[in-house]
């Protein structure tokens, strides 16, 4: 290819960041996630870089968890932006969280304590480690068009996938 001109991606996908809203519309469809996380894992992607925020990141943890039952080498590595960051989540989301961090291959914790600034560090953590995205983003400003649009912006020829 390179003798007629046309350079290749010679880099493979291999590791996914999540960025999406907390809340999840009815058009949502997590089917739609589930097959986009699959379809990138049997592409090579086998590093999944997670946020814990409730929404959609809980989902797009727990559908991870899922699929590494028949792809065991698939790894989540759980972003916490600051410690007691699900003090003010719902009980039931209180729990997934607990149990999604007991599964993590791996807990990032970016600070101690909360600070203003202190999500967008995880999120650049994030996007600074992965080399795909997968997004659920409806709105132009807040926390995921934050992180899609600093994913834009580090990546040259990025790969992202609009859920």
């Amino acid at each position: 290819m390179e003798q007629l001109g046309i350079l290749e991606n010679k880099i493979q996908p291999s590791k996914c960041v999540f960025t999406g809203h907390r809340e999840l519309d009815k058009e949502f469809s997590p089917a739609l996630l589930k097959n986009t996380i699959k379809g990138l894992i049997e592409r090579g992607v086998d590093v999944f870089y997670n946020g814990m925020a409730i929404g959609f990141d809980l989902l797009a943890a727990e559908q991870v968890l899922a699929l590494r039952k028949k792809f065991p080498n698939v790894k989540l590595i759980a972003c916490v932006p600051y410690y007691g960051q699900e003090t003010y989540f719902s009980a039931a989301d209180k729990r997934r969280y607990v149990k999604i961090l007991k599964k993590a291959d791996e807990i990032v914790l970016l600070s101690e304590k909360y600070y203003r600034g202190c999500l967008h560090q995880r999120d650049r953590y994030m996007v600074d480690n992965a080399d795909v995205m997968v997004a659920y983003c409806k709105k132009t400003e807040g926390g995921a068009a934050y992180t899609l649009s600093y994913f834009k912006k580090q990546k040259s020829n990025c790969e992202i996938h609009l859920i």
